[in-house]
């Protein structure tokens, strides 16, 4: 119910509560709210209750769309469309465990990020003030 306030916003709230009603009204207030969230989550939990004993199976139905609808709040185009397109299966052409030996980051160890292979030396970077060597066939 209250997933979007943050840490800040109750600091907030709790500052506010302390200007308006005082330091001696606060702590009676705080125990009033929690009761009366209480209260209201025991009611809905009991006519939650009461609909399915007199609904029966037909609930069951009922919720079903409701359900589809919560769903719908975590939309994602690119999952939406992998769904549909390949039954879910997230890594259709089979592209991210080509060789069978994946490696830390999760790529299977045959080519670098940028798609190149690479390469199974790397020369060693230079030391301060350390000159690159010449290339006798560059002149």
């Amino acid at each position: 119910m209250f997933e979007s306030v943050g840490w800040g916003e109750i600091l907030i709230i709790v500052v506010a509560g302390l200007f308006i009603l005082g330091p001696e009204r606060l702590p009676e207030a705080a125990a009033w709210m929690a009761k009366s969230v209480r209260k209201v989550r025991d009611f809905a939990t009991g006519a939650k209750t009461q609909l399915r004993e007199e609904m029966g199976p037909e609930f069951d139905q009922l919720r079903k769309p409701l359900e589809d609808l919560r769903g719908l709040r975590n939309f994602d185009p690119k999952r939406v469309v992998t769904q549909h397109l390949f039954d879910g299966d997230t890594d259709p052409l089979g592209l991210k465990d080509v060789n069978g030996t994946k490696g830390a980051n999760g790529s299977n160890g045959a080519a670098k990020p940028n798609g190149y292979p690479a390469t199974a030396s790397q020369p060693e970077p230079l030391k301060p003030g350390e000159r690159p060597p010449v290339d006798p066939d560059a002149t």
